[in-house]
């Protein structure tokens, strides 16, 4: 199993429109952050997408992605959902609808942000999607299993996902303990860590450290990055063993 980081910046990205900080002007490629998507691959069950974010296009084109079997939305904000309109591409090549797994609530978005898409009278080309709901039970992808852990973002329910030991959680500020339980285990998590400031609905960095190294995973993996945070090769450096910035581009492979 293969998972590629798509993107691992938060809403805005970075850089940021019309900032001049140290971090927007980096010439370091790894400061730069497209927003936070991954890949999973080799599973069996093809190329599975988590979100499809406003660079979802670009992504795919980066990655030289050919084919997408499913795509699996965490929640429904716009930087996690806008570029699903470019599934349409898949949809032709493919000749077939794409799956696409989301709670009940994130699709009652997604058929008001793409309603043309589930129009009784459809437009030819638009995005071809097959919802498949998805709750706090395991469900399959083509025959391999992935869990749900639930998580809250500030009082939003976003889910993150499990495949295998790899662990995928973004857009959160609070886990339950009978979640926790669901990531315990794992031999590679993802977290989000937006800044080092406190946040209404992120973890800090420090709040992700603490809680990874509470879960005691062996290696862990930092996304969903905002530009107030620093500098990559700076926030590196001071990272716990076994911790590090994901960056846009980065494959991690498990057994």
């Amino acid at each position: 199993m293969k998972i590629t980081f798509l993107g691992t910046g938060t809403s805005q990205g970075v850089p940021v429109i019309a900032c001049g900080c140290r971090v927007c002007t980096s010439a370091n490629k790894k400061d730069n952050r497209l927003r936070s998507s991954i890949m999973v691959s080799g599973t069996g069950a093809g190329n599975i997408v988590v979100d499809t974010t406003p660079d979802f296009r670009y992504q795919m084109l980066r990655a030289n992605v050919k084919h997408l079997e499913a795509v699996l939305i965490t929640h429904s904000h716009k930087d996690h959902i806008a570029g699903m309109d470019d599934i349409r591409a898949f949809n032709y090549f493919q000749q077939r609808h794409i799956d696409i797994y989301a709670s009940e609530f994130s699709q009652e978005i997604i058929m008001r942000e793409f309603a043309y898409a589930f129009a009784e009278h459809k437009y030819p080309g638009i995005p071809e999607i097959n919802l498949k709901t998805i709750d706090s039970d395991p469900f399959d992808v083509n025959g391999f299993t992935v869990m749900p852990v639930m998580v809250m973002h500030h009082k939003m329910p976003v889910l993150g996902f499990r495949f295998g030991d790899f662990t995928y959680i973004t857009d959160a500020n609070f886990i339950s303990e009978e979640e926790k339980d669901k990531i315990r285990g794992s031999k590679v998590l993802v977290l989000n860590a937006l800044r080092m400031e406190k946040h209404i609905s992120h973890f800090t960095l420090g709040e992700a450290i603490a809680l990874a190294q509470e879960l005691n995973i062996p290696q862990v993996y930092f996304t969903h990055i905002s530009h107030q945070l620093g500098l990559h090769d700076e926030v590196m450096a001071e990272l716990p063993p076994g911790m590090a910035l994901a960056y846009d581009g980065l494959e991690v492979e498990l057994p």
